[in-house]
């Protein structure tokens, strides 16, 4: 399966309004309250703007014309209390659409984070850091500016546009249709330009998560950039990212702001023609003073919501690309599924682990194994052994089902491997990796980090749990113990004890299969020997697989595997992997 985002301007799949309401709907019910309660404050807000040209009209053709000063000031006290209500309902319906926007995206970034958490290594092979963290943090804040702000003023304008446009044919058709001619033109060009301001939102987006992943890449590996003094290499790569977005945000600032200017000059232009026509009316006793200023407010009415409807058709298309990179990931299915047991095929041996005629390639077309045979008995260490790049660690990440076959079944304790949930998979398989991750916390936060027996011991319960694992004496390593401060990159701890945290994490889960990929290389002589000893305390039915490019650590192995040109090849002795070794080396 393909886990490859898109990175380009161009997708596959254009959301229309429909399709980005499929998308939204379910969200949008959670919060139909609000939604609800603001779209009542939006009718009222819209009805309080209308009334008021009305009222302005009636006021200067009857009673400032008949001298009534008393109806002026009716007039005025009615005409204040209509505003007072559209500015009550206009606050209700931004504070009731801040919390919907607000709840969208918490919701939004939970189910985002809650899938990445689902996707296997693979997708994070294909996909940038930087781009995934911009997709949830950038792209969602998108939304949550649309729904808070531009989604109850599109409605508020629509109805007030709507209203409007009503009250301006009603009261005298023909001067209706000269008001709004010039809004039809608009219309139209906004229809045809749409797709193309969309377009230019989602590259802008788009180099915007480049540019992230670029910085999440040089701050991850500065101490590297700093010890090949490759600084001016960062820079430019960073300044290539950052001259690609500052294009693209040109172009899409640009497209976005477009319309405003042009609906500002449909105003104007309406404006004019009805002043001019509406003249003409008069002097021909066909029209009212009143009743023409009547028509400008309406005109205004008409045309100031239809100028920030420019601005929230822009604010649409950038939510609709922010939607578009949401809905790539939040619509992807892992292909690790979990098959049910029931129907599963056994291997029909007592072996541990089972590979039966297994092929794997990261790329289509491009094979790592080939037709691979191997069987694991239980309580044996095994080897793998060969060249760098020859796939040692691929065969290990197989058996710990981080990557699934292309062809080929995988058998754990005679049962496909599919057939066990990540759960029980993390029970029976502890897995020590070449490079280690730590979390920010303590020592102890990284120890009892997914066992869910550890989490609620105390301090001195998992000091007990790690001496009966003869593990105690390497938190003689820690300077605090348990409480020794851990971060994310490591920078608190050397690597060899990153390595010790990681093989304590994965020995106290005492599993039937430890695999340790070079969980030595970083280590001096003295620990590893306290290492080998706490490998000889596990339980006799513990299978062990060690990875490791130095042969003295492997002395001890039952069996030993050579692995290169995706084929495994069983060496047996320890004198035959070495002359495998040697013969590679020689004729490579």
């Amino acid at each position: 399966m393909d886990y490859t985002l898109t990175t380009s301007g161009e997708t596959e799949k254009k959301k229309t309004l429909g399709s980005a309401w499929e998308s939204l709907a379910p969200l949008l019910l959670t919060e139909r309250v609000n939604i609800v309660i603001a779209l009542v404050a939006v009718l009222l807000s819209s009805a309080a703007n209308l009334i008021s040209p009305v009222l302005i009209a009636r006021v200067i053709d009857t009673a400032i014309a008949g001298h009534d000063f008393p109806s002026v000031l009716r007039y005025s006290a009615f005409l204040l209390a209509v505003y007072v209500i559209g500015l009550v309902a206009a606050y209700v319906q931004t504070i009731r659409m801040g919390t919907v926007g607000r709840g969208i995206v918490f919701k939004l970034r939970n189910g985002l984070f809650t899938k990445l958490s689902s996707l296997p290594i693979a997708f994070f092979n294909a996909n940038k850091a930087g781009d995934l963290i911009s997709r949830v943090n950038n792209d969602t804040d998108k939304l949550n500016q649309f729904f808070s702000q531009a989604l109850m003023q599109f409605f508020g304008n629509f109805f007030i546009i709507l209203g409007a446009g009503i009250l301006l044919v009603s009261l005298n058709w023909r001067l209706g249709l000269t008001a709004l001619i010039p809004a039809a033109v608009v219309l139209i060009i906004t229809q045809l330009l749409g797709e193309w301001v969309k377009k230019t939102s989602r590259a802008g987006l788009q180099s915007l998560g480049s540019m992230s992943g670029e910085i999440q890449e040089s701050l991850a590996n500065f101490k590297v950039i700093v010890a090949f003094n490759r600084l001016d290499y960062f820079r430019e790569k960073f300044d290539e990212a950052n001259r690609k977005n500052y294009k693209t945000s040109v172009v899409a600032g640009i497209a976005s702001n477009l319309f405003t200017p042009l609906y500002t000059l449909a105003a104007n232009a309406a404006q004019i023609a009805v002043l001019g026509y509406g003249i003409w009316l008069i002097a021909h006793g066909q029209l009212t003073i009143g009743l023409l200023i009547g028509y400008l407010l309406y005109v205004t009415s008409f045309y100031n919501p239809l100028r920030q409807l420019a601005s929230v058709w822009s604010s649409l298309q950038l939510a609709l690309a922010s939607l578009d990179r949401i809905t790539e990931v939040l619509s992807l299915t892992s292909d690790l599924t979990v098959l049910p047991a029931t129907d599963a095929a056994s291997a029909g041996t007592k072996a541990l682990l089972t590979f039966e005629h297994v092929s794997f390639g990261y790329v289509e077309g491009k094979s790592v194994l080939r037709e691979v045979n191997l069987s694991l008995e239980k309580g044996l260490t095994y080897a793998l052994v060969g060249p760098t790049g020859g796939g040692k660690t691929t065969t290990a990440s197989l058996m710990a089902r981080l990557y699934d076959p292309t062809a080929g079944t995988i058998y754990l304790d005679g049962r496909d491997i599919r057939t066990y949930t990540g759960e029980e998979r993390a029970k029976k398989i502890g897995f020590i990796l070449q490079e280690p991750f730590l979390f920010s916390g303590t020592v102890r936060d990284n120890i009892v980090y997914g066992n869910t027996e550890l989490i609620e011991l105390t301090d001195e319960a998992l000091l007990a749990r790690l001496a009966d694992a003869n593990l105690d004496r390497l938190m003689e390593r820690f300077s605090e113990g348990l409480q020794t401060k851990t971060s994310a990159t490591g920078d608190t701890l050397s690597l060899g004890q990153k390595q010790l945290l990681a093989f304590m994490r994965a020995v106290l889960r005492a599993p039937e299969l430890l695999i340790l990929d070079e969980a030595t290389a970083n280590i001096d002589t003295v620990t590893e020997q306290l290492l080998e000893e706490i490998l000889e305390a596990l339980p006799k039915e513990t299978t062990k697989v060690i990875i490791a490019h130095r042969l003295n650590t492997i002395q001890n192995a039952d069996d030993i595997f050579f692995i290169n040109g995706g084929t495994v090849t069983e060496a047996g002795s320890m004198e035959h992997a070495v002359e495998m070794l040697l013969s590679d080396t020689r004729s490579s």
